[in-house]
């Protein structure tokens, strides 16, 4: 019962800043963005005069599941950022208030006030993913053609476990500090960094994989 009246306090926290209207929205401009700007790039240098005379651009256009994927690149990078920036003072700024405590003194375990506020957070987050996801989804299927569903879903399932994992760091960095700007700049220099390290890994196996390929080919 603790647990769900925080949840929904937060939830109506989130309505009142307007959280359910621009987050979703913001995630549909990141998502449409790449699509959008793909399909229309001649036109828009045409537009522009970025051309000399004479001068012809042709572009290939890309496989479909490819700008798909483009949209989830945007998520990954400015969607974090928004990730961060909308929960660094989820946690932290209640306890630089001072409301946390009062919040606390009564009988609220501290794992249901946390774990309340990041539910609250994921389904925001989660539902602004998808919805931004399924727009890019109609775009790329009206400019460059079929994308299967079942890809679209998988795809934002997987992505989804990502985003949340992206939100319980931020959430943990609440409870270390009650400074939200320290808060938001943990969050992602421990992001870049979990993310230069997959990259150093992926490439360091490609090459392993790479060297044994060669090794065990018949004379």
């Amino acid at each position: 019962m603790q647990w769900l009246t925080i949840y929904k306090k937060e939830c109506l926290e989130s309505a009142r800043n307007y959280r359910w209207v621009w987050v979703p929205l913001v995630f549909i401009l990141f998502c449409i963005m790449d699509p959008l700007t793909t399909y229309y790039l001649p036109q828009i240098l045409e537009s522009t005069g970025g051309l000399p005379d004479g001068a012809t651009f042709n572009i290939p256009t890309p496989p479909a599941p490819n700008v798909f994927m483009m949209s989830i690149s945007q998520i990954n990078t400015l969607g974090v950022l928004v990730i961060a920036l909308i929960t660094m003072g989820t946690i932290a700024g209640e306890r630089k208030s001072g409301v946390a405590e009062l919040i606390l003194v009564k009988p609220v375990s501290y794992s249901a006030y946390v774990t309340a506020k990041w539910a609250a957070h994921v389904s925001l987050v989660l539902l602004s993913v998808f919805v931004g996801l399924m727009a890019s989804w109609y775009y790329v299927q009206l400019l460059f053609g079929d994308v299967s569903f079942i890809h679209v879903i998988s795809s934002a399932a997987f992505y989804g476990l990502y985003i949340i994992f992206v939100i319980s760091i931020s959430l943990f960095m609440n409870t270390w500090t009650k400074i939200p700007g320290l808060v938001l700049f943990l969050t992602i220099s421990v992001i870049l960094i979990l993310n230069l390290i997959t990259s150093i890994f992926l490439t360091f196996w490609n090459g392993v994989l790479q060297a044994l390929s060669l090794n065990f080919q018949p004379c």
